[in-house]
């Protein structure tokens, strides 16, 4: 899944793909339409050239097609562009500013991707996470709600953090501890908005049925599980 920086600002190349293959000249809107540069606004060519540019746009995965359409929840974003430019801000820096370590950074995106469903994000991170030393059997083991073997004692707290949140209202001493332990005031706050901010576009995309590059919306009647895999395997008693 590891894929060379592109060649421009819209994370595909000059024969309609990302650097990993996946199609980027046919995209596909989901119940957003997409807003190709032409006929933004002011406001909201401002949320696109921030979205479109380095160092997010030139990453191993799909940020705009083709014809300049932002991906993902990016196209989204540009119909609330006061609030969009908050949002995309606050990703930059979770992704690019942040003090957590890349590697877990991505594991936990990754988790939260999988136990919410979210086609593009996992989409995108996975191929992110395969640039910071994750490999394919540690994805397995996310994608199917499972903590790999491989995690060290900081990741493994971290995960379990995660599903604490995704899964329940309240945080055991247990789990805030054990994170407390690895990453201090400082890691509890930025892994718990960490987690949070892709909830969030998790939400969004759910919202607007937004297909990953490469593939279509879901029916409305696409089979969805009704108990949480990560609760049941990850953070199987997460109130120790």
């Amino acid at each position: 899944m590891g894929a060379e920086p592109l060649s421009d600002a819209t994370g595909s190349d000059a024969t309609g793909s990302d650097s990993t293959g996946t199609p980027t000249s046919t995209p596909q809107a989901g119940r957003f339409p997409l807003l190709t540069p032409a006929g933004l606004s002011a406001d909201q060519r401002a949320v696109y050239d921030s979205i479109a540019g380095p160092p997010r746009g030139n990453g191993p995965f799909t940020v705009a097609y083709d014809d300049g359409a932002l991906a993902g929840p990016f196209n989204a974003l540009l119909f609330a562009p006061a609030i969009g430019n908050a949002v995309q801000v606050l990703g930059a820096v979770l992704r690019f500013g942040g003090t957590l370590d890349g590697r877990l950074r991505e594991l936990v995106i990754c988790a939260v991707s999988a136990e919410l469903d979210s086609a593009y994000e996992w989409y995108a991170h996975s191929r992110v996470a395969a640039t910071v030393g994750i490999d394919e059997d540690e994805l397995e083991h996310l994608r199917n709600g499972s903590m790999p073997p491989t995690l060290d004692a900081a990741e493994r707290a971290a995960l379990d953090f995660t599903g604490a949140l995704l899964c329940g209202t309240t945080i055991s001493e247990n789990h805030h501890a054990a994170v407390f332990l690895h990453f201090g005031h400082a890691g509890v706050a930025e892994l718990s908005l960490l987690v949070g901010y892709y909830r969030m576009l998790a939400g969004l995309l759910a919202a607007g049925n937004v297909p990953a590059p490469g593939t279509v919306p879901e029916s409305d009647d696409t089979p969805r599980p009704e108990t949480s895999t990560f609760d049941t395997t990850i953070n199987k008693g997460r109130n120790p």
